[in-house]
């Protein structure tokens, strides 16, 4: 919830070199990538799975989901008489640097849990997603129920965090409102930002959190190990941030390692983000009752309905979620949003605008225990 800020998209010096076009295979990569991409991403069939079949096609559904980094920090545990699915934390695939206390990780297996109820709903199966503190779980219990097709399952292939410019056009009145219901539950509030006074508020508070993590040697480490600069890379793991995702062009790993911290400055990340605000119908702020695991979760399947729904609609959706990242940044952005000191848990800017490359996912035997 997964964001990512990578290395600045304007890299003219990269485009130009001869010794870097001759290097970057751009044709037989690009095109093993979009093959897995277009598996990764296929829709699911609804009729004629069952058992163990069906499970895994939920499992492949929820997997669509997003993590932050992509790092897709999950596991799925099976009943062994298909009455329910846990989801676990992958703690090996946790983020230390910019997720010190695993809120990220949880709101991940909430966004995951979401895809799951709404792929079991399509599959004739109502699904309904407990927390379970003891085991740091989320366990979906599934009961036969009058199969429906929603918007909201129909859009699970096609969702995706889209790190571009968008039209900066507002969405109109009917819109907003389908975004906030599916956005919001008794425990999480969902604050939708238009005016442009708010978001250029919301903005600087996102430069700030820029400039401080851009700062932090540990932050930088941890966000580079997850960035696929080509292809062939983001094949071969999976996981992590496709570079090409966010408007970079396809280069050798090797190229990218040289000039990842080079590139990746505080004044371009800055720039970049002030030119995607500036472009976005509005900006998306989700709130947590309580600041625990449970309500981490229930964030994350607010998020994932309010995506579905945006993506239902034809608008995309990408993380700002630097001012809840920074710790320092926390209380005086809660202030500044009138939460009365509660946790502000995502931010999100919205609006339409074109799709970009996809993000890859393991395949469902790498994440079943």
């Amino acid at each position: 919830m997964i964001t990512r800020r990578q290395f600045a998209a304007s890299t003219p010096w990269l485009v130009a070199s001869p010794l870097v076009l001759s290097s970057c295979s751009r044709e037989a990569a690009a095109d093993d990538y979009e093959a897995v991409a277009q598996r990764t991403w296929q829709p699911g069939g609804v009729t004629n799975l069952s058992g163990a079949t069906l499970a895994r096609e939920l499992v492949r559904c929820a997997t669509l989901a997003p993590s932050s980094h992509n790092t897709q920090c999950w596991k799925f545990a099976l009943d062994a008489n298909s009455r329910s699915i846990s989801i676990l934390p992958d703690l090996a695939r946790r983020c230390p640097a910019v997720d010190p206390d695993d809120h990220h990780v949880f709101v991940s297996l909430g966004c995951a849990a979401e895809n799951l109820v709404q792929a079991a709903l399509a599959h004739g199966l109502r699904g309904e997603a407990q927390f379970d503190a003891a085991g740091d779980a989320v366990r979906v219990m599934l009961e036969p129920t009058r199969a429906q097709t929603t918007p909201l399952f129909k859009a699970i292939p096609l969702r995706q965090c889209t790190r571009g410019d968008y039209d900066g056009k507002a969405l109109s009145g009917e819109e907003l409102a389908l975004l906030q219901r599916a956005g919001s539950s008794e425990t999480v509030r969902l604050l939708l930002l238009t005016e442009r006074p708010a978001m250029e508020q919301t903005l600087d508070y996102v430069m700030q959190g820029n400039t401080a993590q851009l700062a932090d040697a540990a932050f930088v480490k941890e966000l580079k190990e997850w960035i696929r600069f080509n292809g062939a890379d983001a094949v071969r793991l999976r996981d992590g941030l496709y570079s090409v995702s966010s408007g970079n062009p396809n280069i050798p790993s090797w190229i990218g390692d040289l000039a990842f911290r080079w590139l990746l400055t505080a004044k371009g990340e800055n720039d970049k983000c002030a030119r995607q605000v500036h472009s976005s119908a509005g900006i998306a702020v989700f709130v947590g009752q309580t600041t625990d695991k449970a309500h981490w979760v229930e964030v994350g399947r607010c998020y994932e309905r309010f995506a579905l729904q945006a993506t239902a609609l034809g608008i995309r959706n990408a993380f700002l979620n630097q001012p809840v990242e920074v710790a320092a940044l926390r209380p005086p952005f809660a202030a500044a949003l009138g939460l009365n000191g509660q946790r502000p848990d995502l931010v999100v800017r919205f609006g339409r605008g074109p799709a970009m490359p996809r993000s890859l996912r393991r395949p469902v035997d790498a994440v079943l225990v």
